[in-house]
């Protein structure tokens, strides 16, 4: 028989297999799922792995990495502060859309201007509108003792009706006939967020993203509010002696993680997506969650994981367009990785035991 036992420390070792272990699980039981579509299940794994960086079309495919991995690690970075401290922020999908209000209607209001301070001030109206709406569960945990998770959660729902608002509404295209969605922000030079490097992937979004990795390095490692998050989330009774401030740590965590949210969001709609539309968001602020526990939660680890995660979403695109795999099959797939390694990592904590049946 089978039994679980609490291991006196946990296991080092664990801690950083287990994103490999948990990778190659989901790579398994998802082949096994594409096997079940009808679908050859080591094409599947090899055209969602393999085709984006070493096949025919790579040499577009690759920059697509960056595109796509720059918000998931912006986002999944300001999460991961919070999931430290003990502090849930699972709203970051409202925070990353509302963000995305605030950047392109901030640039629309200057339209037809051109003048350079207008991206920047998309930028800091990006970053508040992420924080504003953070700040909502953070004030009600602070005040009257909320849950966070609920009430961020809940704010998506609120934060997709109000796009749908500003699709149809405010924000809507004068001059497009009668269709939802705002101008195309491509077509406006200066609220156009341009690669740095041509045909590279890198813009500003990205770039954005890296400095994040480097800054939540470095307060994490050599600050004393970085201590401070890493001390309430492994010791909090240590916590509560120290000269840690349990209100001051709420507003910082969901504060920061709504404000690179918003970041992302301004990102994402002022370049790759173009535009405010119905269908704007994709789910970014879920799968960073993914990003952040697959990282184990350190800002390098978050970096490659979000490149990893990226590469599902090219290499699931590719395999929906060449294999006609649904694109539900996909979603799925990359949500396996969430519960295999939420599950692999048990093993940190606690250790398989054989244990011998006694007779009767």
């Amino acid at each position: 028989m089978l039994k679980l036992e609490k291991r006196p420390q946990p296991s080092k070792a664990y801690a950083y297999t287990t994103p490999f272990l948990a990778v190659l699980a989901t790579m398994f039981f998802g082949g096994l799922l594409f096997m079940a579509l009808g679908k050859n299940p080591i094409e599947a794994i090899l055209t969602i792995f393999w085709e984006p960086l070493f096949g025919e079309f790579a040499f577009y495919y690759r920059p697509q990495l960056l595109v796509k991995g720059g918000p998931l690690i912006l986002i999944a970075i300001g999460l991961s502060l919070g999931f430290k401290a003990g502090i849930w922020n699972i709203g970051a999908e409202g925070q990353y859309i509302v963000g995305a209000i605030c950047g392109a209607g901030a640039g629309l209001a200057f339209y037809p201007m051109e003048a350079w301070f207008i991206f920047p001030i998309m930028i800091l109206a990006g970053a508040f509108g992420g924080w504003v709406w953070a700040m909502i569960p953070a004030l009600l945990k602070v005040k009257f003792q909320t849950n966070e998770i609920l009430v961020s959660l809940m704010l998506v729902y609120v934060a997709e009706q109000l796009l749908a608002s500003m699709s149809l509404g405010l924000l809507k295209n004068p001059e497009g006939h009668g269709f939802p969605g705002s101008r195309n922000l491509k077509d406006y030079p200066s609220a156009f967020n341009e690669e740095i490097i041509t045909g590279s992937g890198m813009h500003w979004g990205v770039l954005a993203a890296f400095i994040a990795v480097i800054f939540a390095y470095v307060l994490l490692n050599r600050h004393m509010l970085g201590y401070s998050i890493r001390l309430t989330g492994e010791a909090p009774r240590a916590a509560k002696f120290s000269s840690v401030n349990p209100a001051r740590l709420i507003l910082f965590c969901l504060g920061t993680s709504g404000a690179l949210a918003g970041l992302a969001g301004m990102f994402e709609v002022s370049g790759p997506a173009g535009q405010i539309s119905i269908d704007f968001n994709v789910g970014y602020g879920f799968t960073a969650i993914i990003v952040a526990f697959l990282g184990r939660l350190h800002p390098v680890g978050i970096l490659f994981a979000g490149l990893l995660m990226a590469l599902t979403y090219i290499g699931g695109e590719i395999a929906q367009s060449n294999l006609g795999l649904p694109g539900a099959a996909i979603q799925l797939f990359q949500g396996m990785l969430l519960f295999f390694l939420l599950a692999v990592d048990l093993l940190t904590n606690y250790r398989i035991k054989l244990v011998r049946k006694e007779a009767a």
